[in-house]
């Protein structure tokens, strides 16, 4: 069971010894302590300090920062980075929050910060889909705009003309800008148009 740090400058001028010397301080070896100089516009898991922590903590370790926040530019960059630890089966420990997994407190914080990203997720999913509603009662549509039939059928005879001429479909398809799929799927949609006319 490892410790392992992680530490998070937002600029190169701003100073990490005093996380550095903290981490340290509470029995972190100096050789697996990871770095960011990042500024806050990346997600934790995009830094490349926070990558190799990724790849080289196992089941078991403890990542220890000096404050949570180090962990995300946000609350929820920090819970998904706690939650990605987590499932990972590493442990987290903040030694100016405290929060600590050998606590009853510290596991308290951690299981609430869970919950708090979880909540998070699904209120996101809650908006998103109250806004595809309200998007498609207000006559909003999504998917492919409907291709005019007219061009869509002037399309389909320069295609029947060069199949005649012996072009294989592909060939004919790509004389009109469609793929040989998209030729296929407009043949069945007229076919089943003429049936019915």
């Amino acid at each position: 069971m490892r410790q392992l740090g992680y530490t998070r400058v937002s600029t190169s001028a701003q100073d990490a010894k005093l996380q550095l010397d903290a981490l340290v301080a509470s029995g972190v070896q100096k050789r697996d302590v990871f770095a960011d100089v990042t500024s806050g516009s990346r997600t934790a898991v995009e830094r490349p300090g926070m990558k190799k922590l990724l790849e080289y903590a196992n089941e078991g370790d403890t990542v220890v920062v000096w404050r949570v926040d180090r962990l995300g530019r946000s609350l929820m960059d920090v819970l998904n980075t706690v939650n990605l630890l987590r499932e990972r089966g590493v442990l987290v420990r903040s030694l100016s929050d405290g929060i600590d997994p050998e606590t009853s407190t510290g596991r308290l914080m951690l299981n609430m910060m869970a919950t708090l990203a979880e909540y998070e997720r699904e209120l996101i999913v809650e908006r998103v889909n109250a806004g595809l509603v309200a998007a498609r009662e207000n006559g909003t549509r999504f998917g492919r705009p409907p291709s005019n039939p007219k061009v869509i059928a002037a399309k389909l005879d320069v295609v029947t003309d060069a199949r005649k001429k012996g072009k294989t479909a592909a060939e004919a398809a790509h004389l009109v800008g469609w793929s040989r799929a998209t030729l296929y799927r407009h043949q069945q949609t007229h076919a089943g148009q003429s049936h019915e006319g």
